[in-house]
């Protein structure tokens, strides 16, 4: 997922707190006062305390066949066994199944490759050099050659250009790509992916540290030309900060680890997460980057399997990154990305109903992951005013079989563990967290669930409203950075 490049620093805690009171009158308010209605009237709530389990249960579903899948395939990072992929695919016979895993044969030679680094200096000059000096020591060189682009923004210039200057001059692979008029991290890209020469092109951001052999694990997945695009796993390191980045970073592991890996295992499909993705830069120049919306990288994956293309995901592709280390731009980050899947949901949910270029069940994943996700924070807060009407009118709770409660209730709190588990199991050598913060991000895991609703329920009204703000995500390995000026 992208993270901001330029936006007007913001006021947070007044407007953050006016919208969550506004948006939860509306939530959990009203339907607060309808379910009061319905009961007093002497109707039941019959309907929605049988829906409602029934829909944490295909999340559980879900949530716990991406984990099982993953488990099974890898241990530590690494393959564990020879996998059939689009395993459900297969039990249903279809002609996409794809017979071997790619990483367990050889690819041939690595073409000229490129890298580009996406920056807003103001917000990025703290840590760019770094990035810049670990991606040209540590980066195998293909035969053909690699070129890295530093794509960058900046209202007016900046010491650190001076810097980056003398490195460019002391490696000639080094291209400064400085984007007159930007605002944007897609404007940067596309700016870049005009001169970019290579015929692999990989996309990072300006705290992304790649593993050395990051074009070779990509290259055997797009030299079969049946994926345009391969996306890696994205590893915290700054994990040791506080207890937020150390629950990111269990987060990740299971996003990264398990959660996307999971896509291109059951479905064969995938999704570009903005950076640590490997593309052939013939199909990225045709695909692009949209500056309108706010999850550019979302809209450009569905772009890319509307067109025919296919997104794999290998997790053994690694970067490690940094993860926001304050609540201010945590809370901003992931409002963006909850408002840019609704952005993106509802530009192109009818189309994957459509296409020829899914079959039935990638249609199926795709339109739970769009149309599900975006609904599910709003259904997943109802049992509050369910509960709080109960409780006003003297009601009781209408008598359901106990075993169907019993079911739904253990399925839905061991969903979040079990995917936890499974990335403990396949965590990669890059990880460097104990044990115990897998435990207590079990325990965590109600609690981060309902704040992240909250917050996509205030994505939900920003987009109502028309508010598309990007605030900008602070870069720090330690504490939060001025306000980018």
């Amino acid at each position: 997922m992208r993270k901001g490049l330029l936006h007007k620093p913001v006021s947070v805690f007044g407007p953050i707190l006016d919208k969550i009171v506004l948006t939860h009158l509306v939530v959990i308010g009203l339907p607060t006062v309808l379910y009061y209605y319905i009961l007093e009237n002497g109707w039941d709530l019959s309907f929605l305390h049988v829906l409602i389990p029934v829909l944490y249960l295909v999340t559980s579903i879900v949530v716990i066949g991406e984990a099982v899948s993953t488990a099974i395939t890898y241990r530590r990072g690494h393959v564990a066994k020879m996998p059939k992929f689009g395993m459900v695919q297969r039990f249903m016979r279809s002609p996409r199944t794809q017979p071997l895993y790619p990483l367990l044969r050889s690819s041939g030679d690595i073409p000229r490759s490129s890298l580009i680094v996406a920056a807003y200096l103001p917000n990025e000059q703290q840590i760019i050099l770094e990035t810049l000096e670990h991606i040209l020591k540590t980066v195998e060189r293909p035969e053909d050659g690699l070129e890295v682009i530093l794509a960058y923004n900046r209202p007016e210039r900046l010491p650190v250009e001076d810097r980056l200057e003398r490195m460019a001059e002391q490696y000639p692979e080094l291209k400064l790509l400085c984007v007159e008029g930007s605002r944007s991290k897609a404007q940067n890209i596309n700016a870049a992916l005009e001169i970019v020469t290579g015929e692999i092109t990989g996309i990072l951001d300006a705290d992304h540290h790649p593993n050395s052999d990051c074009f070779t694990r990509a290259w055997r997945w797009l030299s079969n030309y049946r994926y345009s695009a391969v996306q890696g796993r994205n590893v915290i390191r700054n994990q040791d900060v506080n207890f937020m980045t150390r629950m990111i970073a269990v987060e990740f592991e299971c996003i990264y680890g398990v959660s996307h890996p999971a896509k291109s295992l059951l479905v064969d499909t995938g999704v570009f997460c903005g950076a640590n993705g490997y593309w052939r830069t013939s199909v990225l120049k045709r695909i692009g980057f949209s500056s309108r919306m706010l999850t550019e990288d979302i809209d450009a994956s569905f772009r890319t399997l509307l067109s025919g293309h296919n997104i794999v995901h290998d997790p053994t592709i690694v970067v490690t990154e940094l993860a926001p280390v304050d609540v201010r731009s945590f809370w901003f980050q992931r409002k963006r990305w909850a408002q840019g899947w609704l952005e993106v949901t509802l530009k192109y949910q009818a189309t994957i109903l459509r296409t020829m270029r899914l079959d039935g069940w990638q249609k199926f994943y795709w339109t739970l992951l769009l149309v599900y996700s975006a609904g599910f924070h709003f259904i997943a807060l109802q049992a509050f005013p369910i509960t709080f009407s109960l409780a006003l009118t003297g009601s009781e709770a209408p008598n359901i079989a106990p075993e169907y409660i019993w079911t739904m209730t253990i399925l839905t709190l061991a969903s979040g563990p079990l995917q936890t588990l499974a990335a403990w199991i396949v965590r990669t050598d890059a990880v460097k967290q104990p044990a115990k913060d897998y435990w207590v991000y079990c325990l965590f895991i109600p609690f981060y669930c309902v704040f992240k609703s909250v917050i996509a329920i205030t994505a939900i009204y920003d987009h109502v409203v028309g508010n598309n703000e990007w605030v900008v995500t602070r870069r720090s390995t330690e504490e939060a950075l001025p306000e980018a000026k």
